[in-house]
């Protein structure tokens, strides 16, 4: 909290230098206006000698001026920026906000556990973790929550995340350069499809015009100056007019390429900016060294191209202002060298755009985990097995306060499998969600919420938020049937880690009985480990069928003064004790 506090003053520190700074310069631009007014006055008026002198150097000024205002205001929204994200971490810690987009256009009900574990959306883990402010940061953060890595990947991960870990500064400064521009899927999508498109070359004949024919008009300007008795001012009109004419017949050509080139050329330098970023950045480990690596292509950067991109973008924008376009093409011919400059550069990188951009997406994911192992300096980076092992050692969701989350202790050792039981409101469901939020966070190398781990990683199936559908004309307990053959079917392809809570509810209290333990009992004969909840005691008796595989755990309720208190540990053995009956007596239903 102090560090943020600390970048926070400094940020807002530097904002308010640069606005000063701002300020002077808008002032000297007005009075280098009135300067350059006055010295025309006094060179057409007074036939000052002078006067011409100092409307060029009023002018030379003004335009660096101009050059350094905008560099001062691009600055001061980069730091107003820098200050708004030390602001939000703040309240982030002190659970005021969550910050960034909830990713629920990532949301996917059919998802192995997605839609159980609150992976998207509102108040999801998503939502929890993400600082990317690209499209692509956010999809790729988006892609990595929904799988799980080889183990290999997952110790570069790790190493990744803790290199980035204490690099404040650096990941912060990506995800502002991120925020100063609005990225969307529209306008990412529309630059890869450009790259995709085949870049058609200029025709030879018209690129010679775009060289020889300014330098007739240039020819024909200077002898009408020299000799203004002549007609030369008259070709030299002629001379514009067919310049222009020929940029205009090309037109539809140009503006084919150039579709939305105002908007992704302020998106190509907000990307630049990144890249250089990443660039620069003194790595250490083998992921994001390789990562790196990736922008380099010989002698050149990958900022470097995507920021001439993004001027070649904004050149051919002044097409659309008919004055510019107007003075442009009929004295130089402008956007014929410009439309030739943007197929050149498509033919020799447009190839490597979209791998530019993943690099973005991967290190502003790993970005976001490392900023969550920042926040989270209790929780801890899971020791990796292949043994098929799995111990979590003080586990709590990461999503709870730590001052409401209770720790509990869960080992699958000496078995593989547990059943759940405990009364309505102890915990049960909770703690499933915090066992699979944790292995969905330790497949990607993340940190865990947790004071030890030993992880064996296994692709993780759930089944506990089903609901009908009405528009598929599917009920509730159909809909539950077709995600457990999902899970038998994937368990028998690979050992997984299940969750299952209270299955089979939209049948009777036999036929959900007997279909809990042969659900219980399919799953064990392959190579499973997880949890299933449950309220049927009878459940709970297939463990004594099964000691080695099976083991009984419970959430447990004590009646204390006529109040229900639960302490959410998890304990050994089946629940005693059932609140139902005393709560509902207690609020006069019964």
């Amino acid at each position: 909290m102090s560090v943020y506090q600390t970048l926070f003053d400094q940020h807002t520190q530097q904002y308010n230098q640069l606005t000063r700074q701002y300020n002077l310069i808008s002032l000297a631009r007005l009075l280098l206006a009135l300067c350059l007014g006055a010295c025309g006055y006094a060179y057409v008026y007074l036939a000052a000698s002078w006067g011409m002198a100092g409307m060029g150097l009023s002018l030379l000024v003004f335009v660096l001026l101009i050059q350094r205002h905008t560099t001062l205001g691009w600055q001061m929204r980069l730091q107003r920026t820098l200050a708004n994200l030390n602001e939000e971490e703040m309240a982030y810690l002190n659970r005021k906000k969550t910050p960034l987009a909830d990713g629920a256009a990532y949301a996917d009900q059919t998802h192995a556990y997605a839609h159980d574990l609150d992976i998207f959306g509102k108040n999801s883990l998503f939502q929890f973790l993400n600082r990317a402010a690209t499209y692509i940061g956010q999809k790729t953060l988006a892609n990595l929550l929904l799988q799980t890595l080889p183990t290999e990947a997952i110790r570069q991960n790790q190493a990744a995340i803790q290199e980035l870990r204490p690099q404040v500064r650096l990941r912060q400064t990506i995800q502002a350069l991120g925020q100063l521009h609005n990225d969307s899927a529209s306008l990412y999508t529309q630059l890869i499809a450009w790259a995709k498109t085949p870049a058609k070359p200029v025709p030879r004949f018209l690129l010679g015009l775009s060289y020889f024919l300014p330098l007739v008009w240039v020819s024909l300007c200077a002898m009408a100056w020299l000799d203004p008795s002549a007609s030369w001012d008259r070709w030299a009109f002629w001379a514009f007019l067919f310049n222009f004419t020929v940029v205009f017949s090309q037109a539809k050509a140009i503006r084919k390429e150039m579709q939305a080139a105002g908007l992704i050329g302020t998106i190509l330098k907000q990307y630049s900016h990144i890249l250089e970023t990443i660039e620069r950045a003194p790595f250490e480990c083998q992921r994001l060294q390789t990562l790196q690596q990736q922008l380099q292509d010989g002698t050149a950067t990958a900022s470097g191209q995507v920021r001439a991109l993004s001027h070649i973008f904004h050149e051919l924008e002044s097409l659309n202002n008919v004055l510019g376009a107007l003075l442009f093409n009929g004295a130089l011919l402008y956007h014929i060298r410009s439309w030739h400059h943007l197929t050149q550069w498509k033919a020799h990188y447009a190839p490597q755009i979209e791998a530019w951009l993943e690099v973005i997406g991967e290190v502003e994911a790993l970005s976001s985990l490392a900023n969550f192992a920042y926040n989270h300096e209790g929780y801890t980076f899971p020791a990796l097995n292949q043994a098929y092992q799995i111990d979590f050692q003080g586990i709590a969701h990461p999503l709870l306060s730590p001052e409401a989350s209770i720790k509990n202790d869960i080992r699958f050792d000496n078995y593989h499998f547990i059943i759940l039981t405990g009364s309505n409101m102890s915990g049960k469901s909770t703690f499933l969600r915090t066992l699979g939020v944790n292995m969905v966070l330790a497949g990607i190398g993340a940190p865990v919420c947790a004071s030890q781990a030993n992880v064996h990683p296994l692709p993780v199936w759930v089944s506990m938020r089903l609901s009908d559908s009405l528009q598929d004309s599917e009920s509730y307990f159909f809909a539950e049937v077709k995600r457990l053959r999902e899970i038998m079917q994937a368990i028998q392809m690979q050992p997984c880690f299940v969750l299952l809570d209270e299955i089979l509810r939209g049948t009777n209290s036999d036929d959900k009985r007997s279909g809990t333990i042969g659900v219980i009992k399919k799953i064990i004969a392959q190579r499973v480990f997880g949890a299933i909840a449950t309220h049927d005691i009878e459940v709970c008796h297939t463990t004594a069928e099964y000691p080695q595989l099976l083991a009984n755990k419970c959430f447990e309720v004590e009646i204390i003064h006529d109040e229900l208190v639960f302490d959410y540990k998890l304990s050994d053995g089946i629940c005693q004790n059932k609140s139902a009956t005393f709560l509902m007596q207690k609020m006069g239903i019964i």
